[in-house]
């Protein structure tokens, strides 16, 4: 999904996400009712607002023990080699008011692609990272879109380039 900066992506994601409330319809991921079963919805959709300041006294490895109580299907391996890809074994046991905005961006984005939750949303992935973190997160992308697992809604100023197919919505709506 993307767009200029203020045209709803954030908002988009949070309503998905739960955070939101509809204001008609319903929201449903994984066979679960965010309506009927708030807390079970959100474990089927994995969702981190980039402001949030919610977890910054926490270190990130206790972050990352947090995501894994909350997203059981978060798999443990795929979360080392992301910490490894992201070059984040030096920070994980400060806390996160402590980290650069890019690394606590790869924090998230690490609990994000290990998760295993059927929805994951990803607000401007590529923002405040360095290069090696950005060509990582390509392939770690990539790699997710071609297991066609996962329902992934990535959202940004322009489309990632990642080799792969992926459909793209602009908002406002494109002509042509």
């Amino acid at each position: 999904m993307c767009g200029d900066e203020g045209v709803g992506k954030t908002t988009l994601l949070a309503l998905i996400a739960g955070a939101l409330a509809p204001q008609a319809g319903r929201l449903e991921a994984a066979g679960t009712d965010r309506a009927r079963d708030p807390d079970g919805y959100r474990r089927q959709v994995f969702w981190v607002d980039p402001r949030s300041t919610e977890h910054d006294a926490m270190p990130g490895a206790g972050y990352l023990e947090a995501a894994a109580r909350h997203w059981p299907a978060l798999d443990e391996d795929l979360l080392a080699d992301c910490v490894d890809g992201f070059g984040l074994d030096e920070h994980l046991h400060k806390p996160l008011y402590m980290l650069s905005t890019g690394s606590r961006r790869k924090l998230w984005l690490c609990a994000a692609l290990a998760s295993g939750a059927p929805v994951t949303l990803i607000d401007q992935p590529f923002a405040a990272l360095d290069t090696p973190s950005i060509r990582f997160l390509r392939t770690c992308l990539a790699d997710a879109a071609t297991a066609g697992t996962r329902a992934w809604l990535v959202a940004d100023h322009e489309p990632a380039d990642l080799g792969v197919p992926a459909a793209t919505v602009w908002l406002p709506a494109r002509a042509g």
